[in-house]
């Protein structure tokens, strides 16, 4: 039975974080809400709990999964990236952006790309996805929470409990999210290329006319 944490949006409570923290660190998977949508997370060094994040979702070692980091400061330990990449990057941090990366060897294979050796990074502009990094002091790894045969992310956290009790081991939350997918932008060969137009505002990053 899943754990269910419901915490104040912009104030959230610091002692329901540090129980969702906990499960995190015993190998658990958590629904969190973010600010493209509710997300399965788990963390990046747990060989079962990234297999269960995996089979919950559908998705096979070709499906990316997303690096979700307090700051840019966490980015050298997980990808490699030059000086314009970086001015890039922080122009989109946070916010609703998903960027492609090369990894470094810190990033288990079993989480990047097997043929590419790339993973998905960002910072989200959420303030309990971001209350929960600081605890955790590390980041965490996840994926949009849409269900095998859906077509959307699940936005509704008694919903994502009653479909989900059995399968993970908490749900925050923290009301409703903006049910937008990030934009995605693949860096990995140099120049940016854009997968995915979501939430996140291309003129922003100054790659409008890519979209």
């Amino acid at each position: 039975m899943a754990q269910y944490f419901e915490v104040h949006p912009q104030h959230p409570q610091t002692r329901l974080l540090k129980q969702a923290a906990d499960i995190l660190q015993k190998g658990g998977v958590v629904a969190l809400p973010t600010d493209s949508s509710y997300a399965l997370v788990c963390r990046l060094d747990d060989k079962d709990a990234v297999t269960a994040l995996r089979r919950i979702r559908g998705v096979d070692e070709r499906h990316h999964l997303t690096l979700l980091c307090r700051d840019l400061s966490e980015l050298a330990n997980y990808a490699r990236v030059d000086n314009r990449q970086y001015r890039l990057l922080k122009m989109g941090t946070p916010g609703p952006y998903t960027y492609i990366l090369e990894a470094t060897k810190e990033v288990p294979r079993r989480v990047s790309h097997p043929s590419r050796r790339t993973v998905g990074l960002r910072v989200p502009d959420h303030t309990v996805a971001q209350a929960l990094l600081e605890i955790l002091g590390q980041p965490l790894l996840g994926t949009t929470l849409i269900m095998p045969g859906d077509e959307v992310a699940l936005n509704d956290a008694n919903d994502i409990r009653e479909r989900l009790q059995k399968q993970i081991q908490a749900v925050i939350d923290a009301g409703a999210c903006p049910l937008e997918p990030t934009t995605v932008i693949d860096l990995s060969s140099g120049d940016a290329v854009v997968v995915r137009q979501g939430g996140g505002d291309l003129s922003r990053l100054g790659l409008a006319g890519l979209s």
